[in-house]
């Protein structure tokens, strides 16, 4: 029967034109390559190799032979690295980027998806701003990310849109979202945004401010501050209000400003989520499978694109 060992004893006989040096590279006796090319010989029922002084020389068949050989054993290689592979990911960690809102209504579903499917793993997910994660994702320190565009430059990245997510004006005051919020009454609000040290490239403020452009005003911030709880808090407290996604305005004001409401602005504005990663790139099994994931969960929440 023909089997592997015979195939690589016959190639690198093939490949050196000597019995010697081809046990030499293999490792083994040069009377065990012999006999693996003469049982290889006998299984074929044809002659591989003619002795000529000290050496040997490849016959047609074998010049025939080898193409084929050399397939079958890199198909060997490839599914031995399949397997390793899948076997470094089930218990290896798995590294994702994800903007920080997203965690208020998709991570902690993320997570348990990728644990039900592989729980020996280590999932992190990494990143509180779009702007931050991009970064790292140029820099080499994560594979792929789920973020927002208008946050993202696209110099080097690629960027699949996957869904997208309205954003709400929320205030505590009833008669202030009794009507969607113009751009003018938007210029003249109050407001209280999250994501301060991003505040120059934040998502949602270049949305508005793309919205605003005509008014020739910027956003007015009365309260600055790093999490959109804190904001969505202090909207219920009535100290002001703030612009934020629908989907963190669903979880968020129940539970942390429950007298607050939200409507939409007009025109509406939508922020994109996008996967995102390095022009080029070759992505390994774990970043193909969160990607597969995160999409997934995001367009239960957002309205999906593509």
């Amino acid at each position: 029967m023909l089997s592997l060992h015979q195939l690589r004893c016959f190639l690198a006989t093939y490949e050196h034109g000597s019995l010697t040096a081809a046990a030499d590279e293999l490792g083994y006796a040069q009377p065990s390559v012999s006999e693996q090319v003469r049982a290889l010989e006998k299984t074929l029922g044809v002659q591989l190799f003619r002795r000529v002084g000290r050496g040997v020389v490849p016959t047609t068949v074998a010049d025939t032979l080898r193409p084929h050989a050399e397939k079958v054993l890199a198909a060997v290689d490839e599914a031995r690295e399949a397997v390793a592979s899948v076997k470094a990911f089930e218990t290896g960690t798995i590294r994702f980027g994800m903007f920080g809102v997203a965690r208020l209504y998709a991570s902690a579903g993320l997570i348990a998806d990728v644990l039900e499917r592989y729980p020996g793993v280590r999932v992190e997910l990494v990143g509180q701003n779009s702007t931050e994660v991009a970064e790292d994702l140029r820099r080499g320190r994560l594979e792929a990310a789920m973020l927002a565009v208008a946050g993202v430059q696209s110099e080097g990245i690629d960027i699949t849109p996957v869904a997208r997510e309205e954003l709400v004006y929320v205030s505590a005051d009833p008669e202030r979202v009794a009507t969607p919020v113009t751009a003018h009454r938007l210029a003249q609000a109050s407001l209280v945004m999250p994501e301060t040290t991003w505040r120059a490239e934040d998502s949602t403020r270049q949305l508005l401010r793309q919205l605003l452009h005509e008014t020739g005003r910027n956003p007015q911030t009365r309260i600055e501050v790093e999490d959109v709880e804190t904001a969505v808090e202090l909207v219920g407290l009535g100290l002001a209000d703030t612009v934020i996604p629908r989907g963190a305005a669903e979880q968020l004001i129940p539970r942390l400003a429950p007298r607050a409401g939200f409507v939409s602005l007009r025109p509406k504005v939508w922020d994109t989520f996008a996967i995102v990663h390095r022009t080029g790139a070759v992505l390994s099994p774990a970043a193909r499978l969160m990607i597969d994931l995160a999409t997934a969960r995001i367009r239960e929440i957002a309205e999906p694109l593509g």
